[in-house]
């Protein structure tokens, strides 16, 4: 998920506390973000059977790449590994150093939702795999998700606000729904339009044996 500039604040920073980076390598790499129409964000994405080095390492790479971009959330999909694997951040930087809040990135592993609320939130969204594209989206305010963490080990969180609809954005990415999907046909056309006349071509991208 993309925030746009001055209403969610995307953060650039790089930087991890130890304990988040578990056993694998801490040098990081930025991967290429696939951009829509690429057919590849519409397939579903598959569980990942075990958590191992490999899938640390690309939860490392996604951070590393989310923060860079900068943007508030990625799917394993956006850069082409059709795992069922999201990273967000919603907190805000600061202009300068030590200002603004501290990272706070959380890492969810097959995430699936166990309870949404009945009310709802209407927030402005953006996308790294639409860039430069926006729209209000209504989805509910309240959520709470079973996933995997780092070490394999099964959570659960509840989050609103903000985070509730950045997790619930990426997630849409697991099953091949863009947040595109959720607005009108004529404006979703318009927009797919735009982007397919803009669109570059694609750059290798990283191989990754995530089970």
């Amino acid at each position: 998920m993309n925030g746009r500039p001055g209403v969610t604040g995307g953060r650039a920073e790089t930087t991890f506390p130890t304990e988040q980076r578990g056993s694998v390598s801490t040098t990081m790499a930025i991967l290429p973000i696939i951009t829509a129409p690429d057919p590849l964000l519409k397939k579903h994405c598959e569980p990942v059977q075990a958590v191992g080095d490999d899938v640390r390492r690309l939860i490392g790479d996604m951070l590393e790449t989310m923060y860079k971009a900068p943007g508030i959330g990625l799917a394993a999909p956006q850069v082409g590994v059709l795992r069922r694997i999201i990273v967000v951040d919603v907190s805000r930087p600061g202009e300068g150093p030590g200002e603004g809040e501290a990272p706070d990135p959380h890492c969810l592993i097959n995430p699936e939702p166990l309870w949404l609320s009945e009310r709802e939130n209407a927030h402005e969204e953006g996308c790294l795999s639409l860039p430069d594209q926006y729209a209000e989206v209504v989805r509910p305010a309240q959520i709470r998700v079973a996933f995997l963490d780092r070490d394999g080990e099964r959570r659960e969180m509840e989050a609103d606000g903000m985070l509730a609809t950045c997790i619930q954005h990426e997630m849409d990415h697991l099953e091949g729904i863009l947040f595109v999907d959720h607005i009108s046909a004529l404006r979703r056309s318009m927009i797919l339009r735009r982007l397919s006349k803009s669109k570059r071509g694609d750059k290798p991208m990283a191989k990754y044996a995530t089970a």
